[in-house]
């Protein structure tokens, strides 16, 4: 008889000395009899897990008694449950079959919605669709492939709130807390293979966020062995899209390999003027030196390149629609995009893992480089060149301070709709009349990291009820931020000084700059975090619990490679370091009321440092920390029920999170009626509340249909009112300000809503599968409660005085006031999805087809937005929104209507 490898991951539900139940049996996959070797046999309400040797083969003791349901699954095939009695007597269950989920081919599609959540740079942070890709939860696939399209969050939370790994590594950038999903994009064929921890769960490669890890495991020996063929059309980011992988399976002279690679390209997107061009390669190799140590390395490269969009105010909408996008025009024939992003950071990994019966211990190296680049149109003593721009729409004139001009506001709009787009000869025409200094330019905005990280776990089962686990984790990045200037658009030079003040960016440099000189601003950042985690659990019969704690250090430091002339004493060199040490705390407790009945409790206090983008206030030009900056605190409770029946499973929540001492600074060009400035704004003391329900439960009608019910009833706002200044880069005689800082004092905040997007969300869904192999399934959505970002120097008490007397503005009383600044709401949305596919066995061959229509009315909706802050003051807020048109009025992101997907592919 067969020894399966053992991977016991947390729990035993039972007391010392207890007899156990021996389970015994193989899985193969239906149809062509092949073994599935690394399947996972799990007891539900349990975290007790066992795995199938490579030919299929498993055999365990079961040290846990009573009615359970085992649950046999492995990735792209459907899950058995089986209801066991476990009472000592030994259990054959013979040869299990398994068949193919033609249904994992939607987790294309959920790639195709993460792609498009990095479109713009503006949108307020990602939702973490891709982390839930690996769960079957009902609610989170929800969450995911349906809600997602609508930009939801699940519960609010930001993803940089989750953790992504590859192979035991963590991924999130120091920058912005968030993983890069374009590091790994396009490679879906050998991402299957991923361990996801809901919420505050206990992860055995992490101490975790409260959104949920996922842990992707690269290890060719867990990929299925063979050749998988795949080509996708859609009508979405990109419109092709071609993959090929190969995995050779576990040799006999312990030698695994895998290989794949994908191609990507839309010379325009569902969005006007967005181009995508990505290619990816992935490489890995594993060793296996015996049943209990192995090696890996494995090489991933990404290079994505895309159009980017912009946010759109209501009168653009009005005028040209939802797939209008400014940023491009034609040249030569062709579409050339002044906002693109490229991204290329290729990963290199090194993996030794040992496991045995009561240990387990991965050691992990990464180290990661290359480039992130964003592009953007430069003008110097030139018009505007953005079709948008407020003083070439109809609006302007409406809003004049000499009174409504509608015969200018007319040819406004005419002139707009007749040439919508930029337009590239009149720039390079401009630049020919300026005696070679340029009046228009393009360049980049880039950032070059180079990251090293180190990540070693040990777990020790203690006994059968115990076990413990232990890691350390150290990442290093060092970061070259600066300006490039890549297109003189037929221009000799450029004169690199600020366009407000006219002094000089770099004193130390040549003020003419050329093409492929760095310009504007240049700095580097070096940033370290070493920490670690201890966890313990232990389950008896009837109740389950653990604990863990971590902690880390955090350090970075800025060094300025750029004299700036307005910051002459703190622009060029180090700056001090700036350190943060954090503890985490978190536990959880389960009690199960019956093998299909349990109730789990979870709770935790995690103090973590601010993002690198909310420490230094202007990184381009100085060395400035935010005042008194602090380690933010979250605070966190989860209580969840979760059902498991023969027919119904499924769980209900309700989640409390507290955000404390958090930090947020954002830029923008402010006009305060006396003078107008480009500001930083630095926002502190802000604390912010998320709380409320999320379920999801699948009713097996019968063995072909199935009906899922999801929601989410949420309630994220502000919890307190923050402290705000506003940093000059320029103050003049007409600014209140010390050293260019003006506190503007308390925001009125408390009690808004987070634009975190819908805050309720609600699906039913109905799935058919036919006993010849094909299926298809339908959800219907409904959205609400979703919300604009607001202004935050609108909320404060300066914002109501008037410039030139200091007093308040007369017309500024208090009704008016609640009335002008009212938290818009986005309007309700509602979604039809359908999806489907079928699957043919052709000899050794396996092929698939799968398709997708979301969005099937073809509804256009606002998915977000955020208030302009370009008004300075309440005066010139009343003005400008006379006409029900402002010039500054809301910007809204506006959703795609219907879209596709198709795929097919073939495996042997």
């Amino acid at each position: 008889m067969r020894t399966a490898m053992l991977c016991a991951v947390l729990w035993g539900s039972i007391l010392h000395g207890q007899q156990g139940t021996v389970i015994s049996g193989s899985v193969h996959e239906r149809g062509v009899n092949a073994p599935i070797g690394q399947t996972s046999l799990a007891f539900e309400g349990t975290s007790l897990q066992f795995f199938t040797d490579n030919k299929g083969h498993f055999q365990f003791d079961a040290t846990i008694q009573g009615e359970q349901i085992l649950v046999v699954s492995a990735p792209d095939f459907l899950s058995k449950r089986f209801v066991l009695y476990l009472d000592g007597s030994p259990i054959d269950l013979g040869v299990v079959y398994l068949e193919r989920d033609i249904e994992q081919e939607q987790t294309d599609n959920l790639i195709t919605l993460t792609d498009t959540e990095l479109l713009d740079d503006e949108m307020a942070g990602t939702g973490g669709f891709g982390l839930l890709q690996s769960t079957r939860d009902v609610y989170l696939n929800r969450a995911a492939f349906d809600f997602g399209q609508a930009f939801f969050k699940v519960r609010g939370y930001d993803s940089r709130n989750g953790e992504v790994l590859l192979n035991g590594i963590p991924m999130n950038k120091f920058f912005d807390g968030r993983p890069q999903w374009n590091n790994w994009g396009g490679l879906n064929d050998v991402l299957r293979n991923q361990e996801y921890t809901n919420t505050l769960a206990v992860n055995p490669n992490t101490f975790g966020g409260i959104l949920g890890n996922t842990n992707i495991n690269l290890r060719p020996s867990g990929m299925r062995p063979g050749t998988r063929l795949s080509s996708s059309l859609s009508n979405r980011t990109y419109r092709g899209r071609l993959m090929a992988t190969y995995a050779s399976g576990s040799k006999a002279n312990g030698l695994a390999y895998a290989f794949s690679a994908s191609r990507r390209w839309a010379s325009e997107g569902y969005v006007q003027g967005t181009l995508y061009d990505a290619y990816s390669l992935f490489g890995s190799v594993e060793y296996q030196f015996n049943r209990r140590n192995n090696i890996s390395i494995t090489s991933i490269s990404a290079s994505n390149r895309r159009g980017r969009s912009a946010a759109l105010t209501e009168e653009v909408f009005e005028l040209v629609g939802n797939r209008y996008n400014p940023y491009w025009g034609e040249q030569d024939g062709k579409i050339r995009n002044a906002r693109e992003r490229k991204v290329m950071e290729p990963i290199f990994l090194l993996n030794y893992i040992h496991e045995s019966e009561k240990i387990e211990w991965k050691t992990g190296l990464g180290y990661q480089t290359g480039v992130n680049k964003r592009s953007r149109l430069g003008y110097f003593n030139a018009p505007n060149p953005d079709p948008t721009y407020y003083k070439y729409v109809p609006s302007y004139h409406i809003n004049s301070p000499l009174g409504a001009d509608f015969i200018n506001a007319s040819l406004a709009k005419e002139a707009f709709l007749e040439n919508p787009q930029l337009s590239w000869d009149q720039m390079y025409a401009a630049n020919q009349n300026t005696e070679g200094a340029a009046a228009y330019l393009l360049s980049d905005d880039v950032t070059e990291d180079k990251t090293i990280t180190a990540n070693s776990t040990f777990k020790y089962r203690i006994s059968t009820p115990m076990e413990m686990a232990v890691g350390i984790h150290y990442k290093s990045t060092n970061s070259a931020n600066y300006a490039l200037l890549t297109d003189l658009l037929g221009a000799e030079f450029h004169s690199d000084l600020d366009t407000f003040s006219n002094t000089q960016n770099d004193t130390g440099g040549s003020l003419q700059k050329i093409e492929q000189d760095k310009f504007g601003y240049n700095y580097g950042l070096e940033s370290a975090l070493l920490g670690g985690f201890g966890q313990f659990q232990s389950t008896f019969k009837k109740w389950s619990a653990f604990a863990s704690v971590a902690f880390s250090n955090f350090t970075t430091q800025r060094n300025g490679l750029f004299t700036n002339e307005r910051y002459l004493e703190n622009s060029f060199g180090p700056s001090g370091e700036v350190t943060f040490s954090n503890l985490g705390y978190k536990g959880g407790v389960t009690y199960f009321v019956t093998g299909r009945h349990w109730i789990t409790g979870q709770a935790a206090k995690l103090e973590s440092p601010p993002t690198l983008q909310n420490i230094f206030i202007n990184p381009r030009e100085n060395n400035a920390v935010v005042p008194d900056i602090q380690n933010e605190i979250l605070t966190t409770v989860d209580l969840s029920y979760h059902l498991r029946l023969p027919t119904l499973t499924g769980r209900i929540s309700a989640f409390y999170s507290r955000f404390m001492n958090t930090t947020d600074i954002n830029f923008f060009y402010v006009d305060s009626g006396l003078g107008s400035d480009f500001v930083q704004e630095v926002i502190t003391g802000l604390d912010r509340l998320h709380k409320g329900f999320e379920f999801g439960f699948e009713y097996e009608a019968s063995s072909s249909v199935k009906l899922t019910l999801a929601g989410n009833l949420g309630h994220y706002t502000y919890a307190s009112d923050p402290n705000v200044e506003i940093n000059f880069d320029t103050s003049g005689e007409d600014v209140i300000s010390i050293d260019g800082v003006q506190d503007l004092g308390i925001a009125g905040l408390k009690g808004l809503r987070l634009a975190q997007g819908p805050q309720t969300a609600l699906a039913f869904g109905v799935n058919y599968r036919s006993p010849k192999y094909w299926w298809i399934g339908a959800t219907a959505n409904y959205l609400t409660h979703n919300y604009i970002n607001v202004s935050t120097i609108a909320r404060t008490n300066s914002f109501l005085l008037d410039p030139e007397t200091g007093v308040r503005f007369p017309d500024a009383t208090a009704e008016n006031v609640t009335n002008a600044l009212r938290q818009r709401k986005l309007e309700d949305i509602y979604l039809l999805n359908l999806v489907g596919g079928k699957s043919w066995l052709w000899g050794k061959k396996y092929i698939s087809v799968f398709a997708s229509a979301s969005n099937l009315f073809d509804s256009v909706y606002r998915s977000g937005g955020y208030e302009q802050s370009r008004n300075g003051n309440y005066g010139q807020w009343q003005k400008d929104n006379l006409s029900g048109t402002p010039s500054f009025g809301p910007k809204y992101w506006y959703s795609y209507g219907r879209t596709y997907f198709l795929n097919l592919a073939i495996s042997f």
